[in-house]
């Protein structure tokens, strides 16, 4: 993250590299819910949220649900917008920073680290989050919200979703990261978004970014990835678009739940250069007037 002041503020790729190193460190070991690794990776995330005073939106970052024999933990920061009519709406950017532990081993390496499922989302989040710490241009209010319990099913998202539309929450939207450490190949645009005909999602984020950059896959379409990630929990309890952003087109990644999904596997400057392209598009998101974002059966 650069520091020149916040006019020209630029997330860097040796601040998304420090990050995902970490979190897909065998120390964490693979990051399973209601394991001690991460429980390190909650105990990251929060102290960086914590460093850059970006609020709990409960009273305290974490938001607990029961999973088998374990408690997992969802990790909530929360930045009120700076309008007083606006800031009651929410856009949530969500990834899962749980992965499954242990996998298949392969020359003496059984630790599955997760650096692209979902490390790489979960570095994504962050460093919006410590982006927008810093702009506080935010009219509308900004939940980042990191799930645990996905690889179990989408458990934790299921349950802060639930929680959430209890208490009324009025969300506007919500963008999941997944797997974003890679670039596609031989596309014409630089993501893709799942749940492509569901809302004007995909056009808007072009729109407001005067770029090609969210596209159709339809091996997403194919494998029915809309259902799959976090953003499937608000969906269904909301009925507003919430949709994934992945890189991940079947072809250009062969470590999926793979001891190799390594950090060394990850293209940090393509992750940087992505994420700066879609924080233009995040910051109109939180500043319209009008929630201009809409399922396309409204």
């Amino acid at each position: 993250m650069g520091q020149s002041g916040t006019k020209d503020l630029k997330i860097t790729s040796d601040s998304i590299k420090k990050d995902l190193t970490y979190l897909a460190s065998d120390e964490l070991q693979g990051r399973n819910t209601g394991t001690p690794g991460i429980e390190k990776a909650a105990h990251y995330i929060e102290d960086r949220f914590k460093k850059n005073h970006i609020k709990p939106y409960f009273k305290t970052y974490r938001d607990s649900f029961r999973v088998k024999e374990v408690t997992g933990y969802n990790i909530i920061g929360f930045i009120e917008g700076n309008d007083p009519v606006l800031k009651d709406e929410v856009v949530i950017l969500g990834a899962h920073y749980d992965h499954i532990g242990f996998g298949k081993k392969v020359e003496n390496d059984s630790i599955a680290n997760g650096a692209n499922d979902d490390a790489s989302g979960t570095c994504a989040v962050m460093v919006m989050a410590d982006y927008f710490a810093l702009k506080k241009n935010n009219k509308r209010s900004i939940m980042f919200a990191l799930f645990s319990g996905e690889e179990m099913g989408l458990l934790g998202s299921k349950h802060l979703a639930k929680k959430l539309k209890s208490e009324g929450l009025n969300l506007y939207t919500m963008i999941e990261f997944e797997m974003i450490g890679v670039p596609m190949v031989d596309k014409d645009y630089q993501a893709y978004i799942t749940g492509f005909d569901l809302s004007n999602m995909a056009s808007k984020i072009n729109e407001y970014t005067n770029l090609n950059l969210v596209g159709l896959l339809p091996k997403a379409e194919e494998y029915q990835l809309f259902y799959r990630s976090d953003n499937y929990s608000f969906y269904k309890e909301f009925n507003k678009p919430c949709q994934t952003i992945s890189t991940f087109d079947f072809t250009n990644y062969n470590y999926y739940h793979h001891v190799k999904d390594e950090a060394n596997q990850m293209d940090y400057e393509f992750m940087a250069d992505l994420i700066n392209k879609l924080v233009p598009a995040i910051e109109k998101m939180s500043n319209t007037q009008t929630k201009e974002i809409q399922m396309n059966n409204e």
